[in-house]
């Protein structure tokens, strides 16, 4: 694929952009972002040798872990939450400067990740990720659906456009997520600061919600703070 590197184009700009995580959300992001024409690095925690099928799909790079953020100004980390801490030191020291890290992640304790202490104590989710990152981090499309990916994208002002809520604490960092999602066909809802995020997490009336702008906004502002016991490590 042609080097392309922030080109600004009617539709945007072409970035280099990192995906670390290769699932149903991780792969239609691929899908995507190569579809829009930007410079994707796929990497997952097998290796490069297992994502062929999905570079030949799409001409998407498969690298590591440790060289997918390398040259990025985006890098979307969408693995288990419990192999965040897995993920190599260092992880961005060969981004593109103002780098975007997007945080898909949830917390499924009973489920998949067992118990994480400070996220029970009341840490959100993506502060946690953020911590063992070592990098600030903007959490957007953790609810949304992987599918919706490729079958509800829509024009900006269409009637049926779904509202995504978006958190993070680096105005710069959000707003650059807030026009890629645009441009993915999703409007965004500011939902604060990483330590607001909570309203987003899994069991939100958000979490998984189609809604427009107002119908998350509502939704949002209804989060309860406390951690529902269904959703709470035993």
């Amino acid at each position: 694929m042609p080097e392309r590197d922030n080109v600004p184009t009617p539709e945007g700009r072409l970035m280099k952009i990192g995906i670390i995580g290769a699932g149903n959300i991780g792969g239609n992001l691929t899908r995507r972002l190569t579809a829009l024409g930007h410079q994707v690095s796929i990497a997952n925690s097998r290796g490069p040798h297992t994502l062929s099928a999905l570079a030949e799909e799409t001409g998407a790079t498969p690298v590591t872990v440790e060289e997918a953020a390398d040259g990025a100004r985006v890098v979307v980390v969408t693995i288990p939450l419990k192999n965040v801490p897995d993920l190599p030191k260092g992880l961005f020291g060969k981004a593109a400067d103002g780098l975007a890290v997007i945080d898909t992640g949830n917390y499924y304790p009973k489920e998949r990740d067992g118990r994480i202490d400070a996220i029970e104590e009341g840490l959100t989710e993506s502060r946690w990720t953020e911590q063992h990152l070592g990098h600030p981090v903007i959490k957007v499309l953790n609810g949304t659906y992987a599918q919706d990916l490729l079958d509800r994208p829509r024009p900006e002002g269409a009637p049926d456009r779904v509202a995504v809520p978006i958190a993070g604490d680096d105005a710069a960092a959000k707003q650059l997520v807030r026009e890629l999602v645009d441009e993915l066909g999703f409007d965004t809802v500011d939902a604060g600061g990483i330590d607001d995020s909570w309203r987003q997490q899994p069991a939100t009336p958000v979490y998984g919600l189609r809604g427009n702008k107002a119908e998350v906004t509502e939704a949002l502002a209804a989060a309860p703070r406390e951690r529902p016991a269904a959703h709470s490590a035993p």
